[in-house]
């Protein structure tokens, strides 16, 4: 195939980034990756010849990708696409560098919760109006746009959707049958069957929580899932509400399942850990995403478990946090834009949108995608992508926007996260401090952009 396939270096991620020197940066020249620097402003161009795409999760990706690229070349032989594989640990950094020093790409791989910062350094390019004028229009998910438009800190487009994730509870059918308990399809249910299916001295659990890196997240989602709370902020979007006594009676509980119902070893479980350990096959249930239903398929097979949205809250409805994102983005710099939109176009049309999520066990953008039998036959992202887009389902935007963000909600909060669970610490006292960064961080970000 004519695509170029480059591997992008490892680069160290800056310490800091000065937001006003970055906008202040005036330099010209291009780098030998892509367009040029942020600040910089690209051209349309006649819709013709090669286009530099960063594809920001190239260890799981790259193969599909391969596909999508031959596949479009084919419709469009007077575009060629250089694809340049980027390890996902990675892409926020060498996005961070190429905006500093140069070489931006004419499309990228972008996830919600990196759009903020590169949106904040002037590197974006709305796509609302190029949208508005495509046949995706209407074609893709209200909820994932929301959430991408939410997660960019603007009122513009800045990315258009690919892919979502789900929160999932994975629940063992055999163990559940057995014991005679409803499928945890409410709160109520769930904790009935944590405690039902637990018997410490044979060694099984009725759940497994998490409490490593990673913790945060999912606490968030079972906090607002089972308070019902539908908005991450307060009106006047000043003060959050994770703090809210509904929420902290809501992680009172949860965090009380820890060594009762669950293992002592989820403390400092990260995802990979516990999905092994539920994988191991004396565990009920486990709070994850759709990322690990193969692996379940291999370690228990099909027929021993189901993958359900996350339970819904008193009075029937579901609220859930909003998972990743995944999309593309075109950058200002690019002198090929008309080629590179329709790159996206392309990539999130029916076909490829279903080719690409089939093969990463995502959530389809595309609505056409989702109505395909793939998503049928996987029953556990066929019932995530109903919920996504039910209009039953209220989605609480977590605040990717903040610059401090993945910060907060990792690194500083998760250490602090495990002393609630050893009861070390107060859930009030824990969300309280977490309300206190938040609207701080919130602040601020009201400030540099009001």
């Amino acid at each position: 195939m004519s695509s170029r396939i480059r591997k992008g270096p490892r680069r160290a991620a800056p310490t800091a980034i000065a937001l006003t020197l970055l906008l202040g940066i005036t330099a010209t020249a291009c780098g030998d990756d892509g367009s040029g620097i942020a600040g910089e402003e690209g051209s349309e161009g006649s819709g013709k010849g090669t286009i530099t795409f960063w594809d920001n999760n190239t260890a799981v990706r790259r193969d599909i990708w391969m596909e999508i690229i031959k596949d479009f070349e084919e419709k469009y032989p007077d575009i060629k696409v250089d694809y340049v594989g980027v390890p996902a640990e990675n892409a926020q950094s060498k996005y961070d560098n190429s905006i500093q020093g140069g070489g931006l790409p004419d499309v990228g791989g972008v996830g919600a919760a990196m759009l903020a910062a590169i949106a904040a350094q002037g590197a974006l390019e709305p796509l609302q109006d190029r949208l508005a004028d495509s046949p995706l229009d209407g074609e893709l998910s209200k909820s994932m746009l929301a959430s991408t438009t939410s997660a960019g800190g603007t009122s513009q487009l800045l990315m258009v959707p690919t892919s979502a994730n789900n929160g999932v509870l994975y629940y063992r059918t055999d163990l559940f049958k057995a014991a005679g308990l409803d499928a945890p399809t409410t709160w109520s249910k769930f904790y009935e069957a944590a405690d039902h299916l637990t018997a410490r001295d044979k060694n099984q659990f009725g759940y497994t929580i998490r409490g490593g890196v990673g913790s945060i997240a999912q606490a968030l989602d079972a906090m607002y899932g089972q308070s019902g709370i539908k908005s991450f902020w307060n009106a006047d979007e000043t003060k959050t509400t994770v703090n809210d006594p509904k929420n902290v009676a809501a992680l009172e509980k949860y965090t009380a399942l820890y060594k009762k119902t669950t293992p002592a070893a989820d403390l400092n479980n990260n995802f990979t850990q516990m999905v092994a350990q539920w994988d191991g096959g004396r565990i009920g249930m486990l709070s994850h995403n759709l990322g690990s239903y193969q692996d379940h398929v291999k370690a228990l097979g099909p027929g021993k478990f189901r993958g359900l949205p996350n339970p819904k809250a008193a009075g029937g409805k579901r609220v859930q946090v909003s998972n990743p994102i995944d999309g593309l983005s075109i950058f200002k710099t690019s002198t090929k834009k008309k080629a590179a939109w329709k790159f996206i176009e392309f990539a999130s049309s029916h076909k490829a949108s279903s080719k690409f999520n089939e093969s990463a066990g995502l959530i389809p953008a595309n609505q056409k995608a989702v109505k395909d039998a793939w998503v049928e036959k996987s029953e556990p992202t066929r019932l995530a992508a109903e919920a996504l887009n039910s209009p039953a389902t209220a989605i609480v935007q977590l605040p990717y926007y903040l610059p401090d963000w993945n910060t907060i909600s990792k690194a500083d909060n998760e250490p602090a996260f495990q002393k609630v669970m050893l009861g070390k610490t107060g859930a009030k006292d824990f969300l309280d401090d977490l309300a206190d960064q938040l609207n701080t961080a919130q602040a601020d970000w009201k400030r540099q952009n009001s």
